[in-house]
């Protein structure tokens, strides 16, 4: 199909995105032959015309496109994705120029921070670990147990011997822990620290110790995370923003994400002037296998507000981090 009479979709957000062009994002679908299905299909083979697969692609895509956020009504004047040329038997060419068809969009970016229920960006089965006994959590620990065992054999390891004996129970206990970050509930991580203050000059916490696993590896990566902002009105207790950064650290996490997640939610919270945050971390990913550099650390950073706005503000903060 042509896209040479197709408007190019543009997008314009409050953080650095990366920017991908229609023909980038066809590259990787294909229109099924059959006129009755009009099914789209992704390179791996998942369909996106039907969209069954779940919150990260179907529901995220069409509202972006339409301009809806994840909560938003269908019947809004922006129209409705069931409405448009696929009701026909035809592909809404939008869908297909949007990169969010061929690859999983982002609910960092395109939900708000903070659900109705006071979770932030939960995982699929949060719920469901918040809501269960003490006896459904003793069984999903013995289930992730006999998983460890099935990868311990295969890696042709003695599962009965002293040292592994019991370490797959240990195992599933710590990482239910390092994954504790998904139930929890914004509302008891902030509680009532959020107070009035006629102040607005840049407050700084920074050499935040957080500790979190690489989505890619399973392995950790760790190192200290910095958290400014410039209140209007609204002040947060210190302690709360340390508490924010445990939270996001305690998932499967890529640290760019990570440092988004805290910015925008730490935006929503207060409504300040502006927010930054400056994450420096190591990750064993790389520094205990692959390319094994040890001595490599990576820097993130979100800017919001006026910290994104103004050089002279954003070269404060970065100042300031520098000063020991």
């Amino acid at each position: 199909m042509s896209s040479n009479n197709q408007k190019q979709p543009s997008t314009s957000t409050s953080s650095s995105y990366t920017s991908f062009s229609a023909n980038e994002s066809m590259k990787n679908l294909s229109i099924s032959e059959d006129p009755s299905s009009k099914e789209v299909v992704s390179q791996d083979h998942k369909i996106v015309d039907n969209i069954p697969f779940g919150s990260g692609y179907a529901a995220s895509a069409k509202a972006s496109i339409n301009g809806h956020s994840h909560q938003a009504s269908s019947s809004s004047s922006t129209g409705d994705y069931n409405n448009s040329p696929k009701s026909q038997g035809q592909v809404d060419t939008r869908f297909l120029q949007s990169p969010l068809a061929t690859r999983p969009a982002s609910p960092y970016t395109l939900n708000p921070p903070v659900d109705s229920d006071g979770l932030s960006w939960p995982s699929v089965g949060a719920h469901a670990r918040i809501a269960e006994s003490e006896e459904e959590n003793t069984q999903r620990e013995l289930r992730i147990a006999e998983a460890v065992k099935t990868i311990l054999t295969e890696l042709g390891e003695d599962v009965t011997r002293e040292g592994l004996l019991e370490t797959p129970e240990r195992y599933a206990r710590a990482m239910l822990y390092f994954t504790k970050g998904y139930q929890d509930n914004i509302r008891d991580v902030i509680k009532r620290a959020v107070f009035e203050e006629d102040h607005d000059e840049m407050v700084i916490v920074r050499d935040i110790e957080i500790y979190s696993l690489c989505e890619h590896h399973l392995v950790p990566f760790f190192g200290k995370c910095h958290i400014g902002y410039i209140p209007n009105k609204k002040v947060l207790g210190l302690s709360k923003l340390a508490r924010l950064a445990e939270m996001y650290s305690r998932r499967f996490q890529v640290q760019e994400r990570l440092t988004k997640q805290i910015a925008m939610c730490l935006s929503d919270i207060l409504k300040p002037m502006g927010v930054a945050v400056v994450i420096e971390c190591a990750h064993m990913c790389m520094v205990s296998r692959g390319v094994q550099k040890t001595g490599s650390s990576t820097v993130t950073s979100c800017m919001l507000g006026c910290f994104r706005t103004q050089q002279k503000t954003r070269e404060e903060f970065l100042g300031l981090l520098g000063r020991r």
